[in-house]
């Protein structure tokens, strides 16, 4: 019995899941504690300070089959419905792309031109392709008095960065469907358009790995090698740009010198690549010619 009860302890299940998870995780162990945590209701920490409670047979059985299902590649958000984005916490479905913490470089790259360029005044801000809602309210977050749309092509990722929106008490932020541009107002304009869109080639082996399996490939995948919506953005975008307004997008790793010279090519002044925490090409912005 004491062998037994030993194996049902907190600590022992982590341990248990942690080796499981070691062939589809590089933070087994995180995921297995997110896993637990997820089950039991409680924060993080409560492992740590009772790492010897025992589970009950629900509890393990619940557990094992969230492990089970992370073992089969499913992603961490789309199991327990949740995922930190700017210290926020957003609903997630496969519906949308999960938040990435690469994509805080974006939020970030957008306040230090503001606090550089617009001050404290209420600016107008286009989020193009929201997914979850996660730049615009995290941007909302920050700064209340700016007005902010979020556009989504996505009828299921509307209504979810709509929940995300309620739930997290940012209703000011206006969120609907559009096809890019195309349900915008056009006499609207805008001192920040932001965008991580689908840039992905159709043929990166990437795709077949990880947990981006379980994501939307519409959300991931645009032609031309992965540059064709970044194109059309960019070259629609000046219709929608207040005079110094600015541009911009999330980016592949290796996307940063084609990104640069589309917006080039297209008239867009002081453009500028940023790289994320592994020093990879992440975030490139630039001011509109007028």
């Amino acid at each position: 019995m004491a062998s037994l009860q030993h194996t049902n302890t907190i600590k022992h299940q982590i341990l248990l899941g942690a080796s499981l998870l070691e062939k589809v995780s590089d933070s087994a162990k995180l995921d297995a504690q997110i896993l637990l945590s997820f089950v039991l209701n409680k924060e993080i920490n409560f492992l740590y300070t009772w790492p010897d409670n025992l589970l009950s047979t629900e509890q393990l059985s619940a557990f094992n089959e969230l492990v089970n299902q992370r073992v089969q590649g499913k992603p961490i958000a789309y199991i327990t419905g949740v995922k930190e984005f700017w210290s926020l916490p957003f609903y997630c479905n496969p519906s949308t792309l999960i938040p990435r913490p690469d994509t805080e470089i974006l939020v970030e790259q957008v306040l230090n031109i503001s606090e550089e360029k617009f001050n404290e005044r209420a600016i107008n801000c286009l989020d193009l392709g929201t997914g979850t809602g996660a730049i615009a309210l995290a941007l909302a977050s920050e700064k209340p008095q700016w007005i902010i749309d979020a556009i989504d092509y996505s009828d299921d990722a509307v209504a979810l960065a709509q929940k995300n929106a309620n739930h997290l008490g940012f209703n000011r932020v206006n969120i609907y469907q559009s096809d890019w541009f195309s349900n915008v107002e056009v006499e609207k304009r805008f001192e920040c358009i932001i965008s991580n869109p689908p840039y992905i080639d159709g043929t990166d082996i990437h795709l077949s790995q990880g947990d981006v399996r379980f994501e939307p490939l519409t959300a991931l995948v645009a032609d031309n090698a992965g540059f064709s919506d970044i194109e059309k953005i960019a070259k629609n975008a000046l219709q929608y740009l207040s005079p110094e307004g600015y541009l911009f997008f999330e980016h592949g790793y290796d996307q940063g010198v084609q990104v640069a010279n589309i917006l080039e090519n297209l008239g867009y002044k002081m453009v500028k690549t940023v790289k994320d925490l592994n020093l990879n090409d992440r975030v490139t912005y630039a001011r509109a010619s007028g």
